[in-house]
């Protein structure tokens, strides 16, 4: 298991039931950059990464 799973089973475990819209996502990301710039190149690639899922 890595690190990350452990937010990730909170993240689902916390807020799974809840309807999200992307724009308020991209927000929460903007904001997360803005308190720890350190993690910019991260979250870009999983914003990217998330746009493109679906990409042939």
């Amino acid at each position: 298991m890595y690190d990350t799973d452990r937010g990730i089973e909170e993240l689902a475990r916390r807020r799974g039931g809840e309807d999200v819209d992307l724009g308020w996502l991209a927000e929460q990301l903007r904001e997360f950059v803005d308190l720890h710039p350190e993690f910019e190149a991260a979250v870009d690639r999983l914003a990217t990464w998330l746009a493109r899922v679906d990409d042939d």
